[in-house]
């Protein structure tokens, strides 16, 4: 499978291949692993997206070259990280705003016992609930369960 639409008899991988080794400047592990990137994501049968668009020339070897791996992720893969990312920051968020400010709790770094803490179910039911414990002092953060 070609990496990018030509009409040249020139190896699949060569116009690709030139633009990454102009950046490294050899073939060390960098350049290895960048090209051994490319090949994956265009081998995947979950992104048919990605290679439809190189084939179609939607897609230069030079963009290809240079993706960063958001870039090339399928649909489903953003997806999953865009949902990621938003249950990450909705708990960063209520570790910071939804505690209950408590001096039942030391905090290991200061020694201060200004605390604001959240209790949250994140295992099965049957499991006790995690607490998330903020010093207001240092800022530090830990959690037990």
């Amino acid at each position: 499978m070609p990496l990018i639409a030509n009409h040249s008899s020139e190896d699949s991988f060569t116009l690709p291949a030139s633009r990454i080794y102009q950046e490294f400047k050899s073939t060390d592990q960098k350049y290895k692993s960048r090209l051994r990137s490319r090949i994956s994501n265009l081998k995947d049968q979950k992104n048919p997206d990605l290679r439809r668009n190189v084939l179609a020339g939607n897609i230069s070897a030079d963009h290809i070259a240079n993706m960063a791996a958001e870039e090339m992720a399928s649909a489903e893969l953003k997806e999953m990280r865009k949902t990621l990312t938003k249950d990450a920051i909705r708990e960063h968020q209520l570790s910071k705003v939804g505690g209950t400010e408590t001096d039942m709790f030391q905090c290991g770094k200061c020694r201060g016992k200004n605390c604001t803490y959240t209790q949250v179910q994140t295992r099965s039911a049957d499991e006790p609930m995690t607490t998330f414990v903020l010093c207001n002092g240092c800022g530090n953060r830990w959690k037990f369960c």
